[in-house]
């Protein structure tokens, strides 16, 4: 380990890695310094229960921000699959079981599932006209997210080009999202099944006046211009592997275990005082990337955190490991064919408005809308043979109007009763409980690991367990100071964020580890 560096990096995430691997081919002097004794942060995978030979994905589970210019930049070897099954959504229609299934390689098998819910093609027609106004919008914005920011006045002008272009910037940047939802689609269901990508992860409703919904929606739909979301086969642990060892292919340093004691920000260039195996070192650099929340930068530099309301986190993540897959009351569907998309309960338009409410008077909803995701229909790689062959199967649940303020005051007894509750509403679909279909460990627990926005804090430093960091900010400049900066700039000369609070941030994506890079280097010619 040296004394000074081109670039330290702080927090060995999947963006941190990005970033040390476009420095080190760069040239550049590159030392990441992380405080867990493994890399990858969020993207890593775990045996999350040690008795059997299955590496989950803990907090990240799918990928669809991941630039496909960075794979190729950096030569990855990256193999993401397709699900079969884009969405399964059981309903109860005349006293029996149904689920809406949209397939992501046979349109019409959705159309068919579509008018068995609502008795014509109507919806289904409207709901390709409101998504086609998402497609429109990537277009012209995914391949900004690499570059440097543009004015909204700009990205408005780019629009102005032809009636759907100008309806598509209107209801996705202009107008609260609920407003295009319901004037493009008249199921309830239909509609919260695309409200959903607008509140994953965030504390919002589809009138939000700060149109944080829309950002979170647009965040979930542009990704390569498709927006599909697809598996990481190995798991998301693969997708940081593979991180680290182009980092390592370009010469960046690791040193993990550390604990960072002190910044110095203020004099000729940025330091890091840190401790580890019990001593302290100190390292200088030409430039320093934050790949941890503002939050905890505020910390470092004493500066007080000014959190905007709509930074709260508001997700409850379940992770499961199973013997078998659930059945359903739905007999139309196979388990595999249902389970191996995203399985959505609870998630009606109007019913998440309700539980929107009562999560807001600072209660867990009377019904609590999740969605659910089998990693292994798709990628059996992640279990070992045996588990494989015996038809075991990892399940994730992601928790809807789940905030941090629920939870603040009783972590405990609160954790336990949402995942009571998140449990019983996926039970309900089923002919057996969830709760017979778990593995055992040996000391006679279930397999089931339960994480609150106050436990994703604790373990990641996420401010109130916000998966994003801070709210998704827009794909453009919201004020002129930004207009023509990365987004990663910081008030500290030569410090620059490289994760998920860069404006951009957010997701798996890589984008903000790009775009740090890029300042820097922009930085040296200067």
């Amino acid at each position: 380990m040296k004394s000074k560096y081109d670039v330290v990096i702080l927090g060995a995430g999947h963006n941190g890695l990005v970033a040390a691997s476009y420095l080190g081919r760069a040239g550049l002097t590159v030392l990441l310094l992380e405080k867990n004794d493994y890399i990858g942060g969020a993207t890593t995978s775990q045996k999350v229960f040690p008795d059997y030979d299955a590496r989950l994905s803990r907090y990240s589970y799918l990928v669809s921000l991941f630039p496909e210019k960075i794979i190729r930049d950096l030569g990855l070897r990256l193999e993401l699959r397709r699900r079969a099954t884009g969405s399964f959504t059981p309903y109860r229609q005349n006293d029996r079981h149904h689920g809406l299934l949209l397939s992501n390689v046979d349109e019409e098998l959705g159309r068919q599932s579509m008018l068995e819910l609502t008795g014509s093609d109507t919806e289904f027609q409207q709901m390709k006209k409101f998504y086609n106004l998402s497609r429109v919008f990537a277009e012209q914005v995914w391949d900004t997210m690499l570059e440097q920011l543009v004015s909204k006045e700009e990205f408005k002008r780019r629009f102005d080009v032809d009636d759907i272009s100008r309806e598509a910037w209107q209801s996705l940047a202009e107008e609260p999202l609920g407003l295009a939802i319901e004037r493009y689609l008249q199921n309830d269901l239909v509609r919260g099944l695309v409200l959903t990508d607008a509140k994953i992860g965030l504390f919002t409703h589809p009138h939000d006046l700060s149109l944080v919904q829309n950002r979170c929606f647009l965040y979930h739909l542009i990704g390569n211009k498709t927006g599909e979301w697809r598996v990481p086969v190995g798991g998301m642990g693969a997708v940081a592997n593979e991180l680290e060892t182009a980092a390592r292919r370009s010469g960046a340093e690791f040193l993990t275990g550390i604990r960072i004691r002190g910044l110095g920000l203020n004099g000729k260039g940025p330091s890091v005082e840190f401790e580890t195996a019990g001593k302290r070192e100190t390292i200088d650099a030409r430039f320093l990337l934050v790949n941890f929340g503002r939050n905890v930068l505020a910390k470092f530099t004493g500066k007080p955190f000014q959190p905007n309301a709509t930074d709260e986190g508001s997700v409850f993540k379940i992770n499961m490991l199973l013997r078998r897959l659930p059945k359903l009351k739905a007999k139309k569907y196979a388990a595999a064919q249902a389970w191996c998309g995203t399985f959505h309960s609870d998630e009606g338009y109007e019913q998440m408005n309700a539980s929107y409410t009562h999560a807001s008077q600072g209660r867990l909803p009377e019904k609590t809308p999740c969605e659910v995701y089998c990693h292994t229909l798709t990628d059996g790689s992640i279990l070992g043979l045996d588990l494989r062959e015996q038809g075991y199967h990892t399940m994730t649940l992601f928790g809807l109007d789940a905030p941090w303020s629920v939870f603040a005051r009783d972590n405990a007894m609160m954790r336990k009763e949402a995942e009571q509750k998140f449990l019983a509403s996926i039970n309900q679909w089923l002919e057996e409980p969830i709760e017979d279909c778990l593995a055992v460990a040996r000391d006679g627990s279930l397999c089931i690991e339960s994480k609150s926005p106050v436990d994703i804090e604790d373990s990641l430093g996420m401010y109130h367990g916000n998966i994003f960091h801070d709210a998704p900010t827009w794909p453009f400049a919201t004020t002129k100071k930004e207009v023509g900066r990365w987004g990663v700039e910081t008030e500290y000369e030569s410090v620059f964020f490289c994760g998920s609070s860069a404006l951009r941030g957010g997701a798996v994506s890589g984008i903000p580890g790009h775009n740090a890079a890029m300042k820097v280097l922009e930085t040296l010619k200067a």
